[in-house]
């Protein structure tokens, strides 16, 4: 089994569902060294002409040092068999132990960057802008500094070009 590209514009994606919900690995680096990380957090939609995904990563994560040095990186989205696998990628840094080992994950190369074989679906994406954000930037706080940075760490956004769409063969 191996992935077939599609057009972005033949996708039935519910982005409230596969990110919210199903949750999403983004992952950066390539066949040398790499490091994912599971998001909850994300938005898909039309920037510059482009379609494009925010992806949103706190500065102390390990797979934010790959995102910052790669021009690419994947967003991959699975089914629910592998919410254990998603779970392990959310929990645990690469920096400790060899995560994508233990959820089960195959490396999948592609265009420079990293997904897993695992993956229904993967958007290639190609950065455009990154910006931290902080509670200078809220313009209804409503308690969102509080309950979600108690320790100040706040996300960094970035925004990136969705430059291939690759889903499963079956």
């Amino acid at each position: 089994m191996g992935f077939k590209e599609v057009n972005i514009e033949t996708l039935e994606f519910n982005p409230f569902t596969k990110i919210g919900k199903e949750w999403m690995l983004i992952t950066a680096g390539d066949e040398k060294k790499h490091n994912t990380m599971t998001a909850s957090w994300g938005g898909v939609g039309i920037m510059w002409g482009k379609s494009v995904v925010a992806a949103y990563i706190r500065p102390q994560r390990y797979t934010k040092e790959f995102v910052d040095e790669q021009e690419t990186f994947t967003l991959s989205f699975y089914d629910e068999t592998y919410r254990k696998a998603l779970s392990i990628c959310g929990s645990k840094s690469g920096r400790d132990c060899e995560k994508e080992k233990e959820a089960g994950l195959t490396p999948y190369y592609v265009d420079g960057t990293t997904a897993f074989e695992e993956a229904n679906m993967i958007f290639v994406c190609r950065k455009l802008y990154c910006q931290e954000m902080g509670p200078q930037y809220f313009t209804q706080n409503d308690g969102i500094d509080e309950k979600w940075y108690p320790q100040k760490d706040y996300h960094v956004m970035y925004m990136a070009e969705i430059i291939k769409v690759l889903v499963k063969e079956i």
